[in-house]
């Protein structure tokens, strides 16, 4: 079911009207996609940021259209003020329940792996994975178990289960996890010890010893 997101249509599009709709707590945005005409919005700056942190950010929300329609969206990209780290503005693309798309999800592990409890030490490449799936069926995550990895041991895409309801679009012979041994003595090259010092050769005596040959 969707989450539902108030908005409100935004009709003076000039810098100083774009300010006051962000001080008055709210995000400016546009909602588009589908054929649809792109539409100037505002939404509530804590409810989005609430509906993404508790739903995910692949989440379909239903957008009211300030009361007149609702469309199903989800929130295709987003700006953040680097200096006051607060959302500055949105987009929000229409999709189409029956039909499927692409989008980007996260990969997360699961379990302390073996080969790490030995010493190893587990690497992750990879920290999404391009998925397939109709909105309704896009998982919020994709979660691995490592717990039985162990060192040497690798996991590639082609090892990851999913339900049917979703494809995986990346190689299936990419690397999404491995347990790589830790550096031993051998692998470092001997250092000279602390005290030795080169020979230090005197160009002069030498000049000496060759006139006097």
């Amino acid at each position: 079911m969707a989450v539902k997101l108030k908005s409100t249509n935004r009709e003076d599009l000039t810098k100083s009207a774009t300010k006051q709709v962000r001080n008055s707590g709210r995000v400016p945005a546009v909602v588009y996609g589908q054929g649809k005409e792109p539409k100037s919005i505002s939404v509530d700056s804590i409810e989005l940021v609430k509906t993404v942190r508790d739903e995910g950010r692949n989440a379909i929300i239903s957008l009211d259209l300030d009361n007149s329609e609702s469309v199903d969206v989800m929130l295709h990209d987003y700006q953040i003020d680097p200096i006051k780290d607060e959302l500055i503005h949105a987009d929000f693309y229409v999709v189409n329940m029956s039909e499927e798309m692409d989008v980007e999800v996260s990969l997360r592990f699961e379990g302390e792996a073996q080969g790490a409890k030995d010493g190893g030490v587990l690497q992750q490449p990879l920290y999404t994975l391009q998925v397939r799936a109709k909105p309704s069926s896009i998982p919020e995550e994709i979660t691995v178990d490592v717990s039985s990895l162990e060192i040497g041991d690798s996991l590639t895409v082609a090892d990851l289960s999913t339900s049917g309801s979703y494809k995986i679009l990346d190689e299936q012979d990419t690397t999404v996890a491995t347990i790589v041994a830790p550096d031993t003595l051998d692998d470092v090259e001997e250092a000279p010890e602390e005290g030795d010092k080169p020979e230090l050769v005197d160009p002069e005596a030498e000049t000496l010893n060759e006139e006097n040959k």
